[in-house]
C-alpha cells in the first residue's frame, strides 16, 4: 500500500529538489510488492482445512447442544432435590461452569498456537473435548453415588470448557489464514455451518431418542447415548486435523523468524541462554503483550462476541427450554421447530458469506445486530401466541438476524489481530466474552423470568446485547477483501497474483 502523504511527502519542495533520494527512501520504507510475497492458495487444500476446522466446531456445539436440549433431564438425574425450577437452574449453572474456565483455556492454548502452530493445538483441543464429552455419558446418577454425581459432572464440564477455550479462536484463525482474501467470508461461513450442523445433530438425536424411548427411559439411561457418541466423533475430527499442513500465514511467519535468526551472529552460549529464556518466559510474554499492546482491539472483540453470543445462545440453546417451560410445549415438538429453523439457517449461511465478501463485514453485522434490536419484541410476542405458525414466524425473524452474524463473525474476528498474536488474542477475547455473557445466557434468562415473572425477559436481554453490538460494529474497521494484518496478500490463482503485482506497481508512489 502506498504510504500516506504525511509519511511519504513531508516536504514537497525537498522532494522536487531530490527526487532520486525520495524514491530510494520510499522503496526502503514501503518496498514494492513482489510475486513471491503473495500466497497463492490451493483450493483443494483450503477445502480440506475448512472441513477439518468446521467438523471440530460442529463437535463443540454438538456437545453444548446436547447439554442444553437435555437440561431438564440432566436436572432430574443429577439434581433430584427441589422444585423443577431449582433443578433447571442447577442444570444451567453446571452448563455455565464450563464457561468459567474457557478464558483459562484460551489463555493457555491461544498463545501456544501462536508459538508452536495452529494445527498441533487444534488437535490437542479436539482430544480433550472428545474425552470430556464421552466421560459425561459414563457418570453414575445421583441416585447411585449421591453428591459425587454432580461433582463428576462439573469436573467433566471443566475439561470440556478448558479445551473449548482453544477451539473457536484456533479454528477461525485456521480458516482465515488458509482462505484467499476475496473469499474469506465464504470459507469462514463454513465454520458456523459446522455450528448449526452440531446443533442440528444434537437436537435431532435428542428428539429421536425422546420420541423413541420416552421420558422415563431417557431419565434412566437414554440421556447417556448422545454423550457417548461424542467420543468417536472426536476421533474422526482428530484424524482429519492431523492430516493437514500448517497454515500458509503461520509458515511464512516462521520462515521470516528463521531467516532473521540465521543472519544474526550468535554464539552457542548466547543461543542456549536465549532458548532457556524463551522457554521459561514466552507464554507470559505473549499474554502480557496481548493485554498491553492489543487491549483496544481486545475490548472491541469482547463487545462483538458478547452481543453475538447472547443472541446465539438465546435462540439456539435456550429457546427449546423456553417453549417447554413457559409455553408448555412438548419437548419433542419444541426441538422439531428449532430443527426446522436451523435447517433454514444452514441453507443460507454460505450465501451470507458471499455477501460479506462482496459488500463488507460491517453492513452484514449491522443488519444482524439491528435485526435483534428491532425485532426481538415482535418475535417473542409472536412466539407467545402459541400456535405453530406464530412460533415458527417469530423464531424465523430472529434466525434471519442471527444468520447475518453467524455467516460473518468467523471472517471478521480473526482480521482484528495481527498474525503473530492472532490465535492468542482471539482466544482470550472470545472466551472472556463467552464466559461472562455466552454460557450464562440460559441461566441469566431463567433467573430473570423467575425474579420478574415476565416471559418477555429474553427479548429485553437480546435487545440490550444488540445495542452493545451496534456500537461495537460502528467502531470496527472494514476488512473485507483485504490481507490479514501481518500477513501477505492471499489469492486464489497465479493470474490474480500477477495482476495484483501489476496493479500495485502502477499505483502512484507520491
Amino acid at each position: 500500500m502506498p504510504a500516506s502523504n504525511s509519511e511519504a511527502d513531508p516536504d514537497p519542495e525537498a522532494r522536487k529538489r531530490h527526487p532520486n533520494l525520495f524514491r530510494a527512501m520510499q522503496r526502503r520504507l514501503n518496498p514494492p510488492l513482489r510475486r513471491t510475497d503473495i500466497t497463492v492458495t490451493d483450493e483443494r487444500v483450503v477445502k480440506r482445512a475448512v472441513k477439518a476446522a468446521a467438523l471440530g466446531n460442529a463437535m463443540e456445539w454438538f456437545d453444548f447442544g446436547i447439554y442444553s436440549y437435555l437440561a431438564v433431564t440432566i436436572g432430574k438425574v443429577f439434581f433430584p432435590g427441589g422444585s423443577d425450577t431449582t433443578q433447571l437452574l442447577s442444570s444451567f449453572a453446571t452448563f455455565a461452569v464450563a464457561f468459567l474456565v474457557r478464558p483459562l483455556g484460551g489463555t493457555f492454548f491461544g498463545p501456544l498456537g501462536d508459538r508452536i502452530g495452529r494445527k498441533k493445538v487444534l488437535a490437542a483441543t479436539m482430544m480433550l473435548m472428545a474425552a470430556g464429552t464421552f466421560c459425561v455419558g459414563l457418570i453414575p446418577s445421583y441416585a447411585t453415588i449421591g453428591l459425587w454425581a454432580p461433582v463428576l459432572l462439573i469436573l467433566c464440564r471443566l475439561v470440556q470448557g478448558f479445551s473449548t477455550g482453544g477451539e473457536y479462536g484456533g479454528a477461525s484463525t485456521f480458516i482465515a489464514e488458509y482462505a484467499p482474501d476475496k473469499k474469506r467470508g465464504f470459507f469462514g461461513s463454513f465454520l458456523e455451518f459446522g455450528t448449526l450442523a452440531g446443533y442440528i445433530a444434537a437436537a435431532g438425536l435428542v428428539a429421536v431418542l425422546t420420541g423413541w424411548l420416552g421420558q422415563p427411559t431417557m431419565e434412566d439411561w437414554g440421556w447417556r447415548i448422545p454423550f457417548l457418541i461424542g467420543g468417536p466423533l472426536g476421533l474422526i475430527g482428530l484424524y482429519l486435523r492431523m492430516k493437514l499442513d500448517e497454515t500458509p500465514a503461520f509458515q511464512k511467519l516462521e520462515a521470516e523468524k528463521t531467516h532473521v535468526h540465521s543472519e544474526a551472529e550468535v554464539t552457542p552460549e548466547q543461543a542456549e541462554q536465549s532458548y532457556a529464556h524463551l522457554s521459561e518466559n514466552a507464554p507470559q510474554k505473549d499474554v502480557s503483550r496481548i493485554f498491553t499492546q492489543q487491549w483496544p482491539t481486545l475490548i472491541l472483540c469482547i463487545c462483538l462476541v458478547g452481543a453475538y453470543n447472547i443472541t446465539d445462545y438465546m435462540l439456539l440453546s435456550y429457546m427449546p427450554t423456553y417453549l417447554t417451560d413457559e409455553l408448555d410445549y412438548d419437548d419433542t415438538h419444541s426441538l422439531l421447530i428449532l430443527l426446522g429453523t436451523m435447517a433454514v439457517l444452514m441453507s443460507v449461511i454460505t450465501q451470507v458469506g458471499h455477501l460479506n465478501d462482496r459488500f463488507g463485514r460491517k453492513p452484514l453485522l449491522m443488519t444482524g445486530m439491528g435485526g435483534f434490536f428491532l425485532l426481538s419484541i415482535p418475535s417473542f410476542l409472536l412466539v407467545k401466541q402459541g400456535s405453530v405458525i406464530a412460533v415458527v414466524a417469530g423464531m424465523g425473524m430472529l434466525g434471519l438476524s442471527l444468520v447475518c452474524l453467524l455467516g460473518t463473525m468467523s471472517a471478521a474476528l480473526p482480521a482484528l489481530f495481527p498474525t503473530d498474536v492472532r490465535y492468542g488474542s482471539l482466544s482470550i477475547g472470545y472466551n472472556l466474552s463467552a464466559s461472562i455473557f455466552g454460557g450464562t445466557t440460559p441461566l441469566v434468562i431463567t433467573a430473570l423470568i423467575s425474579a420478574t415473572g415476565s416471559d418477555m425477559m429474553p427479548a429485553y436481554y437480546s435487545m440490550a446485547a444488540a445495542l452493545v453490538g451496534i456500537v461495537a460494529v460502528a467502531f470496527m474497521k472494514e476488512t473485507a477483501q483485504k490481507p490479514l494484518t501481518g500477513s501477505p496478500p492471499s489469492v486464489a490463482t497465479k493470474e490474480e497474483a500477477v495482476n495484483l503485482v501489476k496493479s500495485q506497481a502502477q499505483e502512484p508512489r507520491f
